[in-house]
């Protein structure tokens, strides 16, 4: 029933999650040295998880290592400014998602009530 009231919108809600816990696991290692960025290709992943999988094996087997613009000595590919924004605009996805649901849930809420 989740599926039909809400879309991809619950999937792309948990994949989102997934992706925000990736970036924010490379800000976090920013300064580690041979600390790789990665980074969800949500697309990949949203169809992994329609087709069937579950978020993290969706997200899992859409996960990609960050070809940097320029690394750094030490091996590490963290770009502040690069996860900064990417970082950003998924959190800016997320609310956007977040609130859809949330308006569905508020609408389903009126319909059972009768309003």
């Amino acid at each position: 029933m989740s599926e039909g009231l809400f879309g991809i919108h619950g999937a792309a809600l948990e994949i989102r999650s997934q992706r925000m816990g990736v970036l924010g696991s490379n800000i976090a290692n920013a300064a580690t040295p041979g600390y790789k960025a990665r980074d969800v290709d949500f697309a990949a992943a949203l169809q992994a998880r329609l087709g069937g999988a579950q978020a993290d094996r969706a997200t899992d087997g859409a996960i990609q290592y960050r070809i940097p613009t320029m690394a750094s000595l030490d091996g590490n590919t963290v770009e502040m400014s690069t996860e900064q924004a990417a970082f950003a605009e998924n959190a800016v996805a997320y609310t956007a998602t977040l609130n859809f649901l949330r308006g569905r849930v508020e609408t389903v809420t009126r319909a059972i009530r009768g309003e």
